[in-house]
């Protein structure tokens, strides 16, 4: 009897980063779920390419920005890892959904802000609770943050904040869910190139050039670049790592 695939859920995995990420980790033989807001054709694009690649996958709704929804994602989460597995359990949690702004400190309203709050930190926090009772022990958790909480970039107030909430909190996890042998760790891309943030970077060549010149290997990166690192830390092979800040940028600001 061959052994069950190992399930990872990818939130925000119709485009960009994670995107990237699913099709990295179904290469690396794992199943995968992801999750969209708006994008459900694209979404199931990324589906059946996993498919294609020998892999089952599926796409699920889920609206970071509505706290209220989380209990009823658990619920067609639960179902589905049935219908579709014969499983109750997964293994790999990516908290990679997320929205983009360069809103300058003197103009950000309340909505702004509570906008940001839920969508990368508190649906994070409490979609991550919520998960725990299906996530398998030796599990993986990876929370995404960005390069911006080491380094500031104008306008990134609002985002940056709740991402260094984002890596207070992986740590805090990571100490908590020791026990249990699963890993937590947060990574931190720096400037890539994808439509995230309205493409700030892809159409802006002058900006994309400055970040270049800034970065040790000279290029802004890629959605390729990402992925592998979040495969690698679902892997046997990464599994000696928890609780760290993992920055993926080529080297920005160094």
């Amino acid at each position: 009897m061959s052994t069950q695939n190992k399930i990872a859920l990818v939130t925000g995995g119709s485009r960009g980063l994670g995107k990237d990420m699913a099709k990295r980790l179904a290469e690396k033989g794992h199943d995968v779920i992801i999750t969209y807001q708006s994008q459900k054709n694209a979404a199931e694009e990324v589906v059946k390419e996993i498919e294609v690649a020998g892999q089952k996958a599926t796409a699920l709704h889920l609206d970071t920005n509505d706290f209220n929804s989380l209990d009823g994602f658990i619920e067609t989460l639960q179902e589905t890892l049935q219908q579709k597995w014969g499983v109750s359990h997964f293994d790999f949690l990516i908290n990679n959904a997320g929205i983009g702004a360069t809103i300058p400190f003197a103009q950000v309203t309340e909505a702004d802000f509570d906008r940001f709050m839920n969508i990368h930190f508190k649906s994070v926090y409490f979609l991550t609770q919520k998960s725990l009772p299906l996530l398998n022990d030796k599990g993986r958790i990876i929370n995404i943050s960005t390069g911006t909480t080491r380094f500031c970039v104008p306008g990134y107030s609002v985002y940056a904040s709740m991402k260094g909430a984002i890596e207070i909190l992986t740590k805090y996890l990571a100490k908590d869910l020791g026990a249990r042998g699963i890993t937590v760790n947060v990574v931190a891309p720096g400037p890539i190139e994808t439509d995230f943030n309205n493409a700030a970077i892809r159409s802006n060549p002058e900006r994309k050039a400055a970040m270049a010149s800034m970065i040790a290997l000279g290029r802004v990166g890629q959605a390729e670049d990402i992925g592998g690192v979040i495969a690698f830390l679902c892997s046997e092979d990464g599994g000696w790592i928890t609780g760290q800040r993992i920055e993926a940028s080529g080297g920005v600001s160094l």
